[in-house]
């Protein structure tokens, strides 16, 4: 890939005319709007977007598709077929109010929540930090969402049903811990999201790396870890013993190597069927000058600061286990996600980098990036 402006470096093409095209009015003209809307506060413009995006007419969700569904590249793993390589990260979604729209703005899978077992309102507010000139998010949301069982019956009412492909792509599902629930009795509550959403869900994906919940990152020490994803997993084998539900574990970026290490064997003897690399970051390097006021607040950094950490920590695991990854982390271009495939990523999933960057991010990456490239020259 070569040429290109901003923070998209593309390959010469009708491809690349088209995605530029998509780029600058998004840049110019939508994305303005968005970021000046409700005084500039970025949890209530987020929530105007996905409410907007869920409630879109059939008409319009028509041209929506025509114009930027093309150009996947389909690709099996774990047992499920998906129809492309750029997912939507959990966090964007939490509720599913937008799950019909993902496809058709051309992505080929949808990871909603974190939903939790039950409902929760989060974090006091305010936040939800933008942080423009570094194109970043720090966010300490504390997963503020409607509870496993509202997600369950919203898929339910949708038509979706495990396998069915009724959105278009597969919807996988980030579950975490309640808040209020013991480090002790985090397991049964995991198991209860699991059985809700079993019927429903692709895939589910544990969370056990968000800083924003008090002691869940503890859930990624050896001990912890393996009994709650030998239950889960477990559990999965029972409710479908010919084609269990399967389970991924999001791992943190801070960890430490050799802590990563001793993980990915704990994930390997549970029989977890990948890992999503990583979730946000509690580092705060990289900030422009203009966004350092806001280094201070508590909470997981995400965006471009996370590119090169995430990056690195795909490469390590890639070449340390079998286990399929889904990379994400600072995805911000298509050369961004085109180094997480080399660096051993089959999937690749967008929040802030889909903030900024908007639709034609989607379309970059299904368009002109190649994911197996190195795979087809070794």
């Amino acid at each position: 890939m070569s040429g290109g402006t901003g923070g998209m470096v593309l390959d010469s093409s009708l491809d690349e005319v088209w995605v530029r095209a998509l780029r600058a009015g998004y840049l110019g003209c939508v994305r303005p709007l968005l970021f000046t809307m409700h005084g500039g506060d970025p949890e209530k413009i987020h929530g105007q977007l996905i409410s907007t995006l869920g409630h879109l007419p059939e008409s319009l969700m028509g041209v929506v598709r025509w114009a930027l569904d093309r150009d996947k590249d389909p690709v099996e793993l774990a047992g499920i077929h998906f129809p492309g390589r750029v997912g939507v990260a959990a966090g964007l979604d939490k509720d599913g109010v937008a799950a019909a729209a993902w496809a058709p703005l051309g992505f080929g899978f949808a990871e909603l929540g974190t939903v939790t077992a039950h409902a929760q309102p989060g974090n006091p507010r305010p936040r939800l930090f933008r942080l423009i000139r570094s194109r970043a998010i720090i966010n300490r949301m504390g997963f503020n969402n409607n509870g496993a069982e509202s997600l369950a019956a919203k898929l339910a009412g949708a038509q979706v049903a495990r396998g069915n492909n009724a959105l278009g792509c597969p919807v996988g599902v980030s579950i975490g811990k309640t808040k209020r629930i013991p480090l002790e009795q985090a397991v049964p509550d995991y198991l209860f999201s699991l059985e809700t959403l079993a019927p429903y869900a692709d895939y589910l994906a544990i969370n056990v790396s968000s800083p924003n919940t008090p002691g869940l990152r503890s859930l990624q020490g050896r001990r912890q870890l393996e009994e709650l994803t030998g239950a889960l997993v477990s559990r999965a084998r029972e409710l479908d013993p010919h084609h269990p539900l399967p389970i991924f574990v999001k791992l943190a970026p801070d960890l430490p190597i050799g802590e990563l290490d001793e993980l990915l064997g704990v994930c390997e003897d549970a029989g977890v069927s990948g890992l999503v690399a990583t979730n946000t970051t509690l580092e705060r390097g990289g900030l422009a000058p203009e966004d350092q006021h806001l280094a201070v607040q508590a909470g997981g950094l995400s965006g471009a600061p996370l590119t090169a950490l995430a990056l690195q920590r795909v490469r390590w695991i890639a070449g340390h286990t079998k286990l399929p990854i889904m990379g994400v982390g600072g995805i911000m271009s298509p050369n961004d996600a085109q180094a997480m495939f080399d660096a051993g990523a089959r999937l690749v999933q967008l929040y802030t980098g889909f903030i900024f960057e908007g639709p034609a991010l989607v379309a970059g990456i299904n368009s002109l990036c190649r994911p197996d490239r190195l795979r087809v020259t070794q």
